[in-house]
């Protein structure tokens, strides 16, 4: 997914390079990175913690999909491909 979101984000209008791109960017690495980290943790608390973050970065992930939609960053076909593996993301 953080590989698809920054593959798609390079068209995006320049404007948003600091704007949407940036927090779709950190949105998209959060996920993975905080799982990782909480992995690293001695116990089951902090775990869950930082599951619970990388939970909260996959549903700005999701409305940062659909907004790019909204606003014709994205084609219909684009969003379609990136909401899929979303999905299939936020099932784990």
């Amino acid at each position: 997914m953080v590989i698809e979101v920054y593959k798609t984000t390079k068209a995006f209008p320049k404007e948003e390079r600091y704007g949407l791109t940036s927090q779709m960017k950190r949105s998209a690495y959060s996920i993975p990175m905080n799982l990782v980290e909480g992995g690293a943790k001695r116990t089951e608390k902090e775990f869950r913690r930082f599951v619970d973050i990388a939970i909260g970065s996959c549903a700005e992930l999701e409305y940062q999909l659909e907004l790019c939609r909204d606003l014709n960053f994205l084609t219909s076909d684009q969003y379609d491909s990136l909401n899929k593996k979303y999905t299939s993301l936020a099932k784990c």
